[in-house]
């Protein structure tokens, strides 16, 4: 599944892919058309991200219920509480596997968060 990200085909990967009942979404940022969403907000650029994970969820035939892991990296891990929130709103009921971590830097330095999930689906 290809977004039209712009780095798409110059670093050569897809948003998403569905191989058997396995998905895999890739590193997914809150960027919208070439512009970061709740520049200065870990809470709001974790929705953002989660909501563009949903989408490609939904269009390989899956759902955010379907998640067994998500991988948070971070830029300030003293942001961890308002990720956390974010996280929890969207898997309260489903509690995959998670982990957080703390990166020197993502692509763009206004961006806080980037996120990546595997799903499992029927």
């Amino acid at each position: 599944m290809f977004t039209g990200s712009p780095w798409e085909p110059v670093v050569g990967y897809c948003r998403a892919i569905r191989v058997g009942n396995r998905i895999e979404v890739a590193g997914t940022t809150a960027m919208k058309d070439g512009e970061v969403i709740g520049v200065g907000n870990a809470y709001e650029q974790t929705k953002h991200i989660l909501a563009t994970i949903e989408k490609a969820l939904h269009e390989l035939g899956a759902s955010m219920t379907h998640v067994v892991r998500t991988r948070m990296f971070v830029t300030d891990i003293s942001k961890w509480e308002e990720i956390g929130r974010a996280h929890g709103e969207w898997f309260k009921d489903v509690q995959p596997v998670a982990t957080m971590v703390e990166v020197k830097a993502l692509i763009d330095p206004r961006l806080l968060v980037e996120i990546e999930v595997e799903a499992i689906a029927e």
